[in-house]
């Protein structure tokens, strides 16, 4: 039994080091935890985050992102996030002012004052510090806000002023102003407020969706009309049209067939002036030639009478005197002959013959010779 107490003895130095470890860690400890109270050491406040140092309890000064040192009576740092804290928020039944039931999503992003509103931290950290540094309690807050301005916005409007078209922007602006002058009260910032989702109860949607089918019924037969009657308005205009345009072509016709017979008729006044002056240039002409005929004739008997005058004379001699008349002849017929000339008398009743001289042909009668009395 002894042998077996003997193998489990440990060193009385081992033991001892042991104690004394334990012991320095829990002195240690407890220094720490007196000594938090009096400083910290190099806290870091990292980017996205601001730091509120505190002495006694209260702010003693409020600093960017870096790297702290403090010593004095209950010193501490505290980190505020000023990055967006996202929340959401759902009210399944609120009701509009014609008490008609709709469910209702709104998001947005919360943001905390930053180093610029150092104010607001000095005025509201005693009632609001819980929101600054845990990010629950202030999602939670926040919820709660914009339930409120949910009904308070819904509960104003009526149903369709709250759901449809247009009227879904103007309550997301009624709830971002309402929300955001509640948050004003805790120095945050609410932005980027949204309304994602309106929700119907299955009668509602069911009305709802009676509603806008009659209502598109309603809109597609307005615009049928419009459109019939734009289709009227435009088949008329055209027809119009095209009678203006036949109108206009008969009166251009009408005018260029205008212009043409006066153009015509100027043509044929001109060609009968014309007419009328070559007429009277040909009748002065014709009066003129005759005039100049006239003139000729009577030059002509004129000189008729100057050509038959010597004849006229010998006319009148030939007439008073029958021997000059017989001299005439006579010397008519001499000159008549030449001396070529061959004279063959013949009986009468007998035909002459020609006769050529020659050797042996007799007689020949010389007519150069003057005849034998």
């Amino acid at each position: 039994m002894s042998r077996s107490t003997s193998q489990f003895n440990v060193p009385r130095s081992l033991i001892n080091l042991f104690v004394i470890l334990i012991v320095a860690i829990i002195a240690m400890a407890v220094l720490a935890s007196i000594g938090s109270n009096f400083f910290y050491f190099l806290a870091r406040v990292d980017q996205g985050q601001i730091g509120v140092q505190m002495s006694a309890g209260q702010i003693k000064s409020i600093v960017a992102p870096g790297v702290y040192t403090d010593f004095g009576l209950y010193v501490e740092i505290k980190r505020v996030s000023t990055k967006a804290i996202p929340f959401s928020v759902e009210d399944p039944e609120i009701i509009t002012s014609d008490k008609q039931r709709i469910g209702l999503v709104v998001s947005g992003d919360i943001f905390r004052p930053t180093t610029a509103n150092k104010d607001i931290y000095l005025e509201k950290w005693q009632q609001y510090s819980a929101m600054y540094t845990d990010d629950e309690v202030l999602k939670s807050r926040v919820e709660a806000q914009a339930r409120q301005a949910m009904k308070v916005c819904v509960g104003q409007r009526k149903f369709d002023e709250s759901i449809i078209g247009s009227a879904r922007d103007a309550l997301r602006t009624c709830i971002d102003d309402e929300l955001s002058a509640q948050a004003s009260n805790y120095g945050l910032d609410i932005q980027n407020v949204t309304v994602p989702n309106v929700e119907l109860s299955p009668e509602v949607q069911s009305a709802l969706d009676a509603i806008v089918q009659s209502r598109l019924s309603t809109e597609k037969a307005a615009q049928d009309k419009l459109k019939a009657d734009a289709e009227a308005a435009a088949e008329q205009a055209r027809q119009e049209g095209e009678i203006r345009v036949e109108q206009s072509r008969i009166q251009e016709q009408a005018r260029q067939q205008t212009t043409l017979a006066k153009l015509e008729q100027e043509k044929l006044q001109a060609q009968k002036q014309v007419i009328q002056a070559q007429k009277a240039n040909d009748l002065l002409a014709a009066q003129q030639d005759l005039e100049i005929n006239k003139a000729l004739a009577a030059a002509a008997r004129e000189r008729v009478k100057v050509d038959l005058a010597q004849q006229i004379a010998l006319a009148e001699l030939y007439s008073n005197y029958d021997g000059y008349l017989q001299l005439q002849v006579a010397l008519a017929n001499a000159s008549a002959l030449k001396n070529t000339d061959k004279i063959i008398f013949t009986p009468e009743g007998m035909m002459p013959q020609l006769v050529l001289a020659g050797p042996g042909v007799v007689p020949t009668v010389d007519t150069t010779q003057p005849t034998p009395r």
